[in-house]
């Protein structure tokens, strides 16, 4: 039977003359009691949200309490972030952020917080490549072909992303900057809606995650020219990677969860200790392969470790291609 501490317990306890650190460490031993928020900074339907409820799911089964999935979508994900930057650090609010908050801390300088100094690492979750889409009236049929239609209309073409400073964005970016092409880039609120202008024709084209753009693919309402992984993509074989065109592309998604700063470490290794051990079945990673993602199971410290360097990756991004945000 699991032991729960419940407040008159605590009280009890106090009033027996045990100090606060010891009761602090029997609240966060007791800790989960009640239900978690997963506070998600994107749009429903995305990469992120798909991930974040698969990862509540996960712990609310592994933790015996309800996690919620709370999408707080808006402002290149600083809206949800900044909700949990400033929540009671008591492990009942955590974040699930990607990328783009790495991004962010070049691209957009008016943030409310700072990555690294106002959140804590919790557990990285996963990693996936994206597919490079087109809308069938743009009438390419290779990397090759857009490269070239885009060098004679200068200007002429955009592509649509999830909002600036989001993975999607950052590749379209990189590979115009590769590339040498100018293409104009349109953001939405999040990739469902960016993804419904791209099938409508509205805009001509976009990076999207593998899984949500390849039913459209089938179904002749988009176009797949190419993968952005190192090597093809084991969901659609059958397309080339950008790098194939253009030596060195290579642009994916990551996923993780983090915390407010202060969040107690016990609490801390013990969400950890979950989803990795979630990670770890071999049913997650079959039903991550089928979504195009690989497990990146870490520790606190390498996740931390991870999202320093990548603070410092993104940045290289942003000043080679010179990305800003309006």
């Amino acid at each position: 039977m699991t032991s729960v501490i419940t407040r008159r317990g605590l009280g009890l306890l106090a009033a027996g003359g045990l100090t606060a650190p010891a009761i602090a460490l029997a609240q966060d031993a007791a800790w989960p009691s009640r239900p978690v928020r997963i506070i998600v900074p994107f749009g429903a339907g995305g990469s992120a949200d798909i991930a974040a409820r698969n990862v509540a799911e996960a712990l609310t089964g592994s933790l015996g309490q309800p996690f919620v999935i709370e999408n707080r979508p808006g402002a290149g994900a600083v809206i949800g972030t900044d909700v949990v930057v400033k929540a009671p650090p008591d492990g009942y609010t955590i974040l699930m952020m990607s990328n783009t908050h790495t991004a962010n801390e070049t691209l957009i300088t008016n943030r409310p917080y700072v990555l690294m100094r106002d959140l804590a690492a919790v557990a990285a979750v996963n990693v996936a490549h994206h597919v490079l889409a087109v809308h069938p009236s743009l009438g390419v049929n290779s990397v090759a072909e857009l490269i070239a239609k885009a060098k004679a209309q200068p200007g002429k073409i955009d592509y649509a992303s999830s909002g600036p400073g989001t993975p999607y964005h950052i590749a379209g970016e990189v590979f115009r900057a590769m590339t040498g092409i100018e293409i104009q880039h349109i953001p939405f609120r999040s990739s469902g809606e960016a993804r419904t202008a791209v099938i409508s024709g509205t805009v001509p084209m976009m990076f999207d995650a593998i899984p949500t753009m390849e039913p459209h693919l089938q179904g002749g309402r988009a176009k797949g020219l190419a993968t952005t992984g190192p090597q093809r993509d084991p969901l659609l074989p059958e397309l080339p990677t950008v790098a194939e065109t253009v030596p060195g592309y290579e642009a994916s998604i990551w996923l993780g969860l983090m915390a407010p700063l202060a969040m107690p470490k016990p609490i801390v290794d013990k969400l950890n200790g979950a989803v990795n051990a979630w990670l770890a079945r071999p049913q997650t990673r079959e039903a991550m392969a089928k979504q195009g993602a690989q497990p990146m199971p870490m520790s606190v410290a390498e996740f931390d470790a991870f999202l320093r360097k990548d603070v410092e990756t993104q940045r290289n991004y942003v000043r080679m291609a010179k990305i800003e945000v309006n």
